[in-house]
């Protein structure tokens, strides 16, 4: 079956294309790329004002797969990739248990045959459980299918864990991916630490927790030959020893997330008020509650639980409300115990 795209932005990085082309599809094939081509008995489909491009690769994706399908599945979250774009996925090991044998590969691999939608490459994990006391088997990982090994979810427990990683995984040819994070320094922190932070009462991670796991990394590659990438970046004292082990040639790479682009702290700020004056508004609006007791609110921001305490006081029963906003929830319930406090 042949389909001709018509009139759509062709964007090839690969050949330096970037134009309103027609894209002629013979079966499974990309048959020609050109202006004005004949439908030939195609079937013609007009895709102006549609981008038409090879498919992304998310490098980072969690299918959860096995154990704890309640959250997701190689099927669903392969089906939600070729919906957004991406033909190509690369899953991180903290499944339950952790992609830290073949076993687990494989079945992640059979998973994604038998779901037939995106490409899926399994990372294994560094360590054995991810729990940053023993190497796992990276020539049986490999072997099985594995195209890199992380920790992630946990940065590499202790620096001669990343050299031994490090070392391994440059027999093979495999880069280690780092989630950068001193936990001695990250504490109980939800959010970057600086003035946004203290202003909402969040606990805040320095940047310095990132760099000082990027930096050991980076002079470990060095070290050892090794291919380190550095994930999901935030701080600038992260980018700068980035920028400089790149300044000596080392096998390094790194990635930084749109949320991280987004100025991410003055973002929290913006949808914790928004959701604090929305929990107000309700509750002046509901006939149970008027605004002069006290009030719990819980905003899940990212994977913090953040604590935030205003007035409300009940007329009646105790009450709850629940309203999502975004992509932050707030739960909103009556504490009864202010007025034993206040008595």
């Amino acid at each position: 079956m042949k389909r001709l795209l018509k009139g759509g932005r062709v964007v090839d990085p690969a050949n330096g294309r970037d134009g309103i082309f027609d894209v002629l599809i013979d079966g499974d094939r990309i048959a020609e790329v050109g202006a004005n081509l004949s439908a030939d008995g195609a079937e013609v489909m007009p895709v102006a004002g549609l981008v038409i491009c090879p498919g992304f690769i998310d490098m980072h994706v969690h299918l959860r797969e096995p154990g704890q399908e309640h959250k997701e599945t190689v099927a669903t979250g392969t089906a939600a990739a070729v919906a957004g774009g991406f033909t190509a996925v690369a899953c991180m090991p903290n499944t339950r248990p952790v992609n830290d044998n073949a076993g687990v590969t494989q079945l992640i691999l059979q998973k994604a045959a038998d779901a037939n939608l995106a490409r899926v490459y399994p990372i294994g994990a560094v360590s054995r459980g991810q729990k940053g006391e023993e190497l796992a088997d990276i020539a049986e990982l490999k072997a099985a299918g594995c195209v890199a090994v992380t920790d992630d979810g946990l940065p590499v427990a202790t620096a001669i864990l990343a050299r031994r990683a490090l070392e391994y995984t440059s027999m093979f040819d495999m880069p280690m991916i780092e989630h950068c994070e001193d936990p001695s320094l990250k504490g109980d922190g939800v959010a970057h630490e600086g003035p946004v932070a203290a202003s909402l009462g969040l606990r805040g991670i320095p940047g310095a927790a990132e760099a000082i796991t990027a930096g050991r990394d980076i002079l470990l590659a060095e070290m050892t030959g090794g291919h380190v990438h550095i994930a999901h970046m935030s701080a600038w004292t992260t980018i700068e020893a980035v920028r400089q082990g790149k300044s000596f040639e080392l096998q390094l790479a790194s990635n930084l997330t749109a949320e991280q682009a987004r100025a991410e702290v003055e973002r929290i700020a913006k949808d914790v008020r928004k959701c604090l004056e929305s929990a107000i508004a309700n509750a002046e609006n509901n006939h149970d509650l008027d605004v002069d007791d006290l009030v719990v609110a819980e905003t899940h921001v990212g994977k913090a639980l953040v604590i935030k305490r205003f007035s409300a006081r009940a007329r009646g029963r105790a009450a709850s409300i629940s309203r999502p906003f975004s992509n932050l929830t707030i739960v909103v319930r009556e504490v009864e115990e202010k007025k034993k406090e206040k008595a």
